[in-house]
C-alpha cells in the first residue's frame, strides 16, 4: 500500500492550489493578515470536522507535546521565516532553498528516528530533487531585491529547517500511538496560532484585522479557499503522509509543489513555460516513479 506516498502527492496538489489562493489574497489584504486568517479559518474547519465526526481526541501527553512543538516549529516559525525570505530575496531563490527541506527531513529522520532509506529511495529523492531544482533555476524574476542577502538566505534555510523539523516531531507523535490526522492538525495549527498571533499584534502588523476583512471581501474569500485546501486538507494529508511513509520520501513528494504549479501558472496566469520547465517536470515524475516502484 502506498497510502503515505499518495497522501504526499495529494498534499503537494493541495498546497499548489492554496499557494495561488494565498497569493491572490495577499494582494488584497497583505501577507500578515492572510497568514493569521488562514489559521483561524483552518481551525474552524477542523473543529467542526472533529465534532461532526466524533473524532477520538484521547492522546497521551507526549503526543500533545510533540504535536505542539511540531506546530510551533513547522507552521509558526517556519512560515514566519519563509515570509521574511520572500520579502528579502524573492520567491525564486526562497523556493530553491526551501527545496532542501526533504534532505533536511531525511537527515533528521535518520538521526532522531532511525529511519533508513533504501538505495533506490536515495536515487529517487536525488532525481526528484534534481527535477525541482531545474524548474526553479530557470524561473526568471525581475526584482530590485538583493538576491545575495546573507540574512535572506539564512531565513530561507531556517524555513526549510522548520518544515523538516516540524515533520519529524509530527512523526514522533504518530510513533507514540494512534492519532487522527484532523485532530493532529488542529493541535499543530492551534499551537502555531497561540505563538504567532501575539507576535503579530505586538509588532503592530495586525491593525484592525476584522475591519480590513469586512472591507475587502475578495481577500477574505481567497483566504477562506486557501485555508480550506491548505491548513485544513493540506496539512492533514501531510500528516497522513508522514504517518504511512518515511519522512524523507514524504517530504520529497510534498516538495514537488513548484513543479505541480507549472500547469496552474500556465492556465491561470497565462505564463509561457520554457523547455527546462517541462524537462524538469518530467525528471521529477521520473524520480517519483522510482520512489513508488522501488520502495
Amino acid at each position: 500500500m502506498l497510502i503515505g506516498e499518495i497522501a504526499a502527492l495529494i498534499t503537494a496538489v493541495l498546497w499548489s492550489g492554496s499557494a495561488i489562493a494565498f497569493s491572490e489574497a495577499s494582494k488584497q489584504i497583505g501577507s500578515s493578515l492572510v497568514n493569521i486568517t488562514r489559521m483561524v479559518i483552518g481551525l474552524f474547519f477542523l473543529a467542526i470536522t472533529i465534532l461532526l465526526l466524533d473524532i477520538n481526541t484521547n492522546i497521551s501527553l507526549n503526543q500533545y507535546y510533540y504535536l505542539i512543538i511540531s506546530g510551533i516549529i513547522g507552521i509558526a516559525f517556519g512560515d514566519a521565516f519563509l515570509f521574511k525570505a520572500l520579502e528579502m530575496i524573492g520567491a525564486r531563490i526562497s523556493m530553491l532553498l526551501m527545496a532542501v527541506s526533504p534532505i533536511i527531513a531525511a537527515v533528521l529522520a535518520f538521526l532522531f528516528l532511525g529511519e533508513n532509506i533504501s538505495f533506490w529511495g536515495v536515487i529517487g529523492i536525488i532525481i526528484t530533487f534534481t527535477g525541482i531544482l531545474l524548474v526553479l533555476l530557470q524561473k526568471s524574476e525581475a526584482t530590485n531585491r538583493d538576491k545575495n542577502s546573507v540574512v535572506g538566505i539564512v531565513f530561507a534555510l531556517l524555513a526549510a529547517l522548520g518544515q523538516g523539523g516540524g515533520l519529524i516531531f509530527a512523526k514522533l507523535a504518530f510513533n507514540n500511538g494512534e492519532i487522527n490526522g484532523f485532530f493532529a492538525t488542529f493541535i499543530r495549527l492551534a499551537a502555531a496560532f497561540i505563538v504567532f498571533y501575539p507576535i503579530l499584534r505586538f509588532s503592530n502588523r495586525l491593525n484592525n484585522p476584522i475591519e480590513k476583512l469586512k472591507k475587502n471581501k475578495k481577500g477574505f474569500v481567497f483566504s477562506s479557499i486557501g485555508a480550506f485546501i491548505g491548513p485544513y486538507l493540506g496539512i492533514t494529508m501531510s500528516l497522513i503522509a508522514v504517518k504511512h511513509a518515511y519522512v524523507g520520501i514524504a517530504s520529497t513528494l510534498m516538495s514537488t509543489v513548484p513543479v505541480i504549479m507549472l500547469p496552474i501558472v500556465y492556465f491561470y496566469y497565462k505564463e509561457k513555460l520554457s523547455l527546462s520547465s517541462i524537462l524538469g517536470a518530467f525528471i521529477t515524475v521520473l524520480g517519483i516513479s522510482v520512489l513508488f516502484l522501488k520502495n
